[in-house]
């Protein structure tokens, strides 16, 4: 996630032209909610090229980041799961294998010089919703989806740095890269959903004293606060990370919630009880207008960069995945995920040059109102594609397990194949190099974004 100095131009409301709804959805009538979702997700993927000849497998082109290409093909899971379409199954499977990279970790070659802990993370946790949908398994010489994802877990517990801020992990992998010096709270929650789930699926304590070890240090780093909000990140320098960045981004917020509803589910404890109310009662009140999520820190005054643009969509992933695990939630999620489904639908009537989806089903950005604003792309139509299935959520088998028909092959010591693990597959680093990185963070430390450092993962 490198948008660190991209910011969205008000030129891109001007993109389209506003047309006349086309999709028509009778919300209690689940063919009518699967065939809008489908129109949308059909959409959605024709943003995809790497099915192309001589295009590389699960990459997403130019201008989009290698991270938000693993968060569309969790959500391609999904809406496999939700919708029985298995229409985007091979390209997604495609995709994740290819991804997988030769250490099968989600390191691949193509990404490794400036991959961080948060892009692997996502790709990590979309072969882990394989894993829980029974989505179908690879073929026995290629990576399996429990293994992937215990191999980022056994990589990311390697890289738990106690010698800075008395633990956490680092936003950037690599010394050279702007950001190394930033703990944030979306590549410790990556690392904290992951654990919980892990936990759930194989019963291993393990992961289990991981997930709490997590949510321990980021409440003690002043990350998640007594109220339970979640702020962006610290920084090391001089302060040891008392330096807070307390902007609020709501896919912070529902990857802490979703794992909290995980270890709720699997231990049945008070105190994962309280954590996850108390998450959930923040993330309706700072992230909800008019009952529609929203993005509060910059979509009102249009200020969403290209990866802003997609966190509202994960949100609505973790909130329809805790009211399963935490099921008495239900009543308080899903009227959230209908109306926000509602207005999202609302602004899916545009036309653009870059749109390759039926006429007239290109998804905006914001739904607070329903006009369509013409920020189109993965991000807007991902978004209202997960809102529309996740109104299905009810009727979605729950996430398997290893012990309730869950059939993916898991190896607990899979990951860091090259002991040298954050400088494998690098070439010799240049003193321009380091020196361009150290500029890029100097930059960023200092403010120069207007008070949100690092917010942009």
């Amino acid at each position: 996630m490198r948008s660190l100095l991209q910011t969205t131009s008000l030129a891109l409301g001007l993109w389209g032209t506003t047309v006349g709804a086309t999709i028509d959805v009778t919300w209690t009538d689940d063919s009518s909610v699967k065939e809008a979702a489908a129109t949308i997700a059909y959409g959605l993927v024709k943003y995809y090229t790497g099915n192309n000849t001589g295009d590389t497998p699960g990459n997403l082109p130019d201008p989009y980041y290698w991270w938000e290409a693993g968060a569309m093909f969790g959500a391609l899971i999904d809406y496999w799961w939700l919708t029985d379409d298995e229409s985007y199954n091979n390209i997604t499977q495609q995709a994740m294998i290819h991804q997988a990279g030769d250490d099968e970790d989600f390191m691949p070659t193509n990404q490794t010089r400036t991959e961080g802990n948060d892009d692997q993370g996502f790709w990590a946790m979309a072969a882990m919703s394989a894993a829980e949908r029974n989505f179908p398994d690879p073929s026995s010489d290629e990576p399996q989806w429990l293994a992937l994802t215990q191999a980022v877990f056994n990589e990311y517990a390697s890289r738990w740095d106690t010698d800075h801020c008395d633990g956490g992990m680092r936003w950037q992998i690599f010394t050279f890269n702007s950001g190394y010096s930033y703990k944030n709270s979306i590549s410790n929650g990556c690392f904290f959903n992951v654990a919980a789930r892990l936990a759930r699926y194989t019963g291993n304590d393990t992961y289990s004293d991981w997930a709490a070890k997590i949510w321990k240090w980021e409440s003690d780093a002043g990350l998640i606060t007594s109220g339970y909000k979640v702020y962006d990140g610290v920084t090391i320098g001089t302060t040891n990370c008392s330096s807070v960045d307390t902007a609020q981004w709501s896919y912070n917020a529902g990857i802490f919630l979703h794992g909290a509803s995980v270890m709720y589910n699997l231990t049945e404890s008070s105190t994962w009880k309280t954590r996850m109310d108390g998450m959930l009662t923040d993330i309706t009140s700072l992230f909800v207008d008019n009952d529609v999520i929203y993005e509060h820190f910059c979509e009102e005054n249009i200020q969403c960069n290209q990866d802003q643009q997609s966190f509202k969509g994960y949100l609505g992933r973790w909130l329809a995945a805790t009211s399963q695990m935490a099921p008495y939630t239900y009543d308080t999620i899903y009227p959230l995920l209908l109306s926000t489904a509602k207005a999202a639908v609302a602004v899916c009537t545009g036309t653009d040059t870059d749109f390759k989806g039926h006429t007239g089903t290109a998804c905006g950005f914001s739904w607070l109102d329903t006009t369509y604003d013409g920020l189109v792309g993965v991000g807007s139509q991902m978004n209202a594609m997960s809102m529309v299935i996740y109104t299905l959520i009810e009727q979605g088998s729950a996430p398997v397990t290893s012990s309730t028909g869950g059939t993916s092959t898991g190896d607990a010591s899979a990951g860091n194949k090259n002991s040298d693990d954050v400088n494998k597959n690098q070439s010799k680093i240049t003193t321009a190099d380091r020196a361009g990185a150290a500029i890029l963070t100097i930059l960023v430390c200092g403010g120069v974004l207007a008070g949100t450092a690092f917010v942009f993962s």
